[in-house]
Parts: structure tokens; C-alpha cells; sequence
């Protein structure tokens, strides 16, 4: 609970505000939305969730949830400027000015049926092979040499033609119809990009949007290692390194033959080598390399196979810059995993995990966007950027919201203490709590409900035994 919001709240509220009336003067937050958004930014905080009626109950009824879902849906707030207004803040904060962008994408089940929860689709469950209902989103996410921060996002839906292509060609294949004689596949639909487009799109945005950061290497996995994917991001950054990882069918053109790339390295054994894995512990890895032209992107690349201790097979990277040594890709690479911390929090201490249920695209959109921002603020909370500016290891999200929590009750506690008669406070905050934690009947018992009669009745017997005997 909290009676006000904590200061590092309203400070970087107040940031954020100043920071859009400098990109464009008269255009800043009214006060009343500074307030909306503070409310909301510490309900989420303490919550856990993207819910009105939580947030009411937290904030000690100081917003009604029907005000806080009015200003959702009517305030004029411009949320792609407050979102990329947010990033330049933290940016701005730490003296930023270089980087290494990595993305990816994260699913989240919903329910069965979601007519309004936006672009909802049938998601392949990876852990058991089978599938559900759900959303996916590709974040594009900045790694530095302070903090790692999400800079971009978009909802991901695939396209239903492609997909419904492929279950007819597969059941075809399996009566064994001629390649001829099943149908093609269907264009894409521009309404519908792949994940692989969305985060080229978010790419060129970052970039005109904050200038002033050198990019110096794009990651991603398997699923953004096509050509087109690494080229376009590799020019959208400047030229900047662009390291996948890659299946092991792919192929490569070596002294005039083409090998899949698994039997390429089998004639070619790795190396060990130590390395820093994300900067930190030394480990030993074993290196396999070569720059040598990739059959389906049609140029040279500089393909690495990587096999940590441990692990019984390789995993094949891709780059598009064969300048790059092959330890200093590697090193590179490693720092993909960040991106795993920063959804793994986001899902657990920043509120979307418990499935924030705002219907339609702006609610999917504008929700997302406020539990990003408390993201953003977590970073410049005060014990977070002492130890940041010192190069002391960063606080967890988890542990950094546990120490809200604790500092916005003790505030609650603080204030009636403080007062010159306690009793008269703590009287009212009593009364404010029994009213927002109402008791609620219970269905499972059945105390002042009818139970019926629950014995038999004599008329009944003698047509039992009749029953019986006729039975016999």
C-alpha cells in the first residue's frame, strides 16, 4: 500500500515531462496526467500487475479504477513519444553513447477464447511440443557497458494464409500429390510481417530516434539468421557487426564443393580457447572457424562453431563482418543471453506475467508500454544508479521492488506516526481499508443455503422391495 508515491517515482515522472517539452515545447504532460501516470507507475510497482482495481486498492483508493481505466483509453498522451522519450532519459542519465542491440521474442499464454485481447493466435508450446493460445512480441533490447535496457518492441502475429498453406501442403505430401499439382504458396501480406521484418523495423527507428549511440554489433538467434535479416541490419547500424546463430543444414561453398556446415567443421576440429563469457568468469570453449561463402545468403560470411564445457555438440554462429577476430566475435555473442535476464524480469517483476487484460490494440500496446516504463524507472532508482556509477554490481528487479514495497509501507506507517494525534489517522486508514478489502460470500460452503432431504422415505420402501424381488 502507499498513501504517496515514492520519490524516485515522481522524480523520474518529472523527467519524462520535462524531456517531452524539450523535443517539443507546450507538448509536456498536464498535471493531472503526471498524476495519472505516477498512481499508475507505483500501483504497478507494489501490484505486480496491470489492474485497475489493484491499483485502487494500493494507492488506498487516492484514484478510483473507473478514472484510472477513463484516462487509459481518453488521455491524449502520445505513448510511442513517452516510450521513446523514456529510453533517451535513461540514456541521457548514464552518459550513454555506445552499444550492442540484440533481439528477440516472447510468448505469453492466454486463454482459450480472447475475442478482444489483440492479435491472440495459435502459439507452438516449445517445452511440450504441442501449442496454445497466446501473444508474442519481438523486443528489441540495447546492451552497454552499464546497464541493458529495452528499447523497442511490437506485437508479432503470423500471417494465417502462409500457415494454413502449409497444413494442406503437408497433408498433401502425405498422399504423396506431386509438387506440380499442390498449390503455391501464397505472398506475404505486408499487414502481417514476420517477427524477423518487425525487428528490422524497430532497428532504423532506434537509430533516427537516438543518433548520438555507435552501434557496434546486432545479435540474434536462429530465427533472424536469414540474408536479408543480417544485411539490412548490419546497414541500418552503419556497417555494424551482425552475429546469428544458424542451423547446422546450412550450406557452404569451400574450394569449389558444398558441405552442410555440420560436416564442414567435422573435417575441421576446434580449438580450445578461454574467453569471458559476458564480460565476467573465464571459461574454456572450443572454436572452430572459417570465412567462406555461405550457399544460402550468397556471399562470404565468417561462420564459427562454438561448443561450451559441457555440452556434447556445437552451436554455429554466423557474421556478416569478416574483419572481426574470431575470440572477439565470440565474446560478442555471448552477451545475448542478457536479453533472457531482461525478459525473465519483465515477465516476473514487472507486471506483465500476470497477463495484464486490457482489451483491443491500444490496450495490448499501452499496458505494455507502462510496464516497460517502470523498467526504465527501476533503473534510475537512486540505490540502483549509486551503484551503477560506481561499476558495482546492479540490483535484481525482484530484490529492487521488494525494497519499494518495504519503503512505501514504512511511508504509510511514517505518516500516521508522525501526526499529532496518531489515533485519528490510524482511524482513517482503518476504515479505508475495510471498505477496499471487502469481505466476499463464499460459494464452497453451504451455511443459510437448503440441502434437501437427505433420508428415505417409508411410503417409498415396500415399492423398493417390490423392486427388488421382481429384480430376483
Amino acid at each position: 500500500m502507499f498513501a504517496d508515491p515514492l520519490p524516485f517515482i515522481e522524480r523520474d515522472v518529472e523527467e519524462l515531462d520535462a524531456a517531452l517539452r524539450r523535443q517539443a515545447p507546450g507538448r509536456g504532460l498536464s498535471r493531472g496526467q503526471r498524476r495519472w501516470l505516477t498512481f499508475c507507475l507505483m500501483g504497478l510497482l507494489l501490484t505486480n500487475t496491470v489492474c485497475w482495481s489493484a491499483f485502487e486498492r494500493a494507492g488506498l483508493g487516492g484514484y478510483r479504477f473507473s478514472a484510472l481505466s477513463w484516462m487509459f483509453r481518453r488521455t491524449n498522451v502520445v505513448w510511442e513519444g513517452l516510450w521513446q522519450v523514456s529510453v533517451r532519459v535513461v540514456l541521457e542519465q548514464y552518459g550513454i553513447h555506445e552499444g550492442v542491440l540484440s533481439g528477440d521474442d516472447s510468448d505469453q499464454r492466454r486463454a482459450k477464447r480472447t475475442r478482444r485481447i489483440h492479435r491472440a493466435h495459435t502459439v507452438d508450446d516449445k517445452k511440450t511440443g504441442g501449442d496454445f493460445n497466446g501473444q508474442e512480441r519481438v523486443f528489441l533490447v540495447l546492451i552497454t557497458p552499464t546497464v541493458t535496457l529495452p528499447v523497442g518492441f511490437r506485437v508479432a502475429c503470423p500471417d494465417p494464409k502462409p500457415v494454413a498453406w502449409r497444413r494442406e501442403d503437408q497433408r498433401l505430401k502425405a498422399l504423396k500429390v506431386a509438387k506440380a499439382e499442390r498449390p503455391p504458396r501464397p505472398a506475404a501480406d505486408p499487414a502481417d510481417p514476420s517477427k524477423a521484418q518487425l525487428l528490422l523495423e524497430r532497428i532504423p527507428s532506434f537509430r533516427q530516434a537516438h543518433p548520438q549511440v555507435r552501434l557496434k554489433a546486432v545479435l540474434a538467434d536462429a530465427l533472424y539468421g536469414t540474408q536479408a535479416l543480417m544485411d539490412q541490419a548490419s546497414a541500418a547500424c552503419g556497417g555494424a557487426q551482425t552475429i546469428s546463430q544458424w542451423r547446422g543444414n546450412q550450406k557452404v561453398r569451400f574450394r569449389g564443393r558444398e558441405r552442410p556446415l555440420a560436416t564442414f567443421f567435422a573435417a575441421y576440429p576446434g580449438v580450445p580457447h578461454r574467453i569471458r563469457r559476458r564480460g565476467g568468469e573465464e571459461i574454456t570453449v572450443t572454436v572452430s572457424r572459417a570465412r567462406v561463402s555461405v550457399c544460402a545468403h550468397g556471399k562470404k560470411r565468417f561462420v564459427i562453431a562454438l561448443q561450451y564445457p559441457g555440452e556434447t555438440e556445437a552451436r554455429d554462429l554466423v557474421a556478416t563482418e569478416l574483419s572481426w577476430r574470431t575470440l572477439d566475435s565470440v565474446q560478442a555473442y555471448t552477451l545475448r543471453w542478457l536479453v533472457e535476464g531482461f525478459l525473465e524480469d519483465w515477465k516476473l517483476d514487472e507486471g506483465w506475467g500476470q497477463l495484464a487484460k486490457q482489451p483491443d490494440e491500444e490496450g495490448s500496446s499501452r499496458s505494455l508500454i507502462l510496464s516497460l516504463l517502470l523498467d526504465h524507472a527501476l533503473l534510475l532508482h537512486p540505490e540502483q544508479r549509486t551503484r551503477l556509477n560506481h561499476q558495482a554490481p546492479a540490483c535484481t528487479v525482484g530484490s529492487l521492488r521488494q525494497h519499494c514495497r518495504g519503503e512505501a509501507f514504512l511511508d504509510v506507517v511514517r505518516g500516521i506516526l508522525s501526526a499529532e494525534d496518531p489515533a485519528a489517522p490510524f482511524a482513517h486508514f482503518a476504515e479505508k481499508v475495510k471498505g477496499l478489502f471487502p469481505l466476499a460470500p463464499s460459494g464452497k460452503h453451504m451455511s443459510g443455503r437448503d440441502l434437501g432431504r437427505q433420508e428415505p422415505t417409508p411410503a417409498l420402501r415396500y415399492r423398493a422391495a417390490e423392486v427388488c424381488a421382481c429384480g430376483a
